[in-house]
């Protein structure tokens, strides 16, 4: 592990604090990426996830610099997130009560620091914490090196989707279980 790397939760409350330095690693990772990734869609993004019961930041600093962060919050019923999502999908797959789902909603790291292990370490101390049956992310289907990470890290695609912001884009639906069977990946199992 990198000497000097600290990794810290935050409540959304802490996360006040250090938020245009969360926006200012959003901007950079996705510099040049369309208008979608836009520091005022990003803002109101954050905004309006920060307010979800559950919420929860992990950052990664090396002396004080922040290098990465990672973040989510439990779906509560009559989500949005599923908003969008491609048919077929197992029975009861978007159904939630609060305590089922875990979504992970941003993984990044800064260019500078990347192929370190800071994603591996964010993602196990953020997921390890959490207590949901699954936990789901949405992730671009050309981002190959994300694609390889979240398959290694025991991450299955179930379908994709397209949210309905402007611009977009289509995102592959990923899951991860604590046994990776499909009984949690759709309906409750009625054994």
């Amino acid at each position: 592990m990198i000497e000097g790397l600290r990794l810290r939760h935050h409540s959304a409350e802490e996360a006040e604090g250090i938020l245009d330095q969360l926006v200012d690693l959003y901007l950079e990772v996705y510099a040049g990426r369309g208008e979608f990734y836009s520091e005022d869609r990003y803002r109101r993004q954050l905004d309006l996830h920060m307010e979800r019961v559950g919420w929860e930041l992990v950052t990664a600093t090396v002396d004080g610099v922040l290098v990465g962060y990672i973040y989510g919050f439990p779906l509560p019923p009559q989500t949005r997130w599923w908003e969008g999502i491609h048919e077929p999908v197992p029975p009861g797959f978007t159904e939630e009560d609060g305590t089922r789902t875990f979504a992970l909603s941003e993984l990044l790291v800064h260019p500078a620091w990347r192929r370190r292990g800071i994603a591996a370490a964010l993602h196990d101390e953020l997921i390890a914490a959490r207590g949901e049956p699954r936990t789901t992310l949405l992730a671009r289907p050309d981002n190959a090196a994300a694609q390889t990470a979240y398959r290694s890290w025991g991450w299955a695609k179930v379908t994709m989707l397209q949210p309905s912001w402007e611009n977009a884009p289509v995102f592959d639906v990923l899951v991860r279980t604590p046994t990776h069977n499909t009984a949690a990946l759709g309906g409750r199992a009625d054994t």
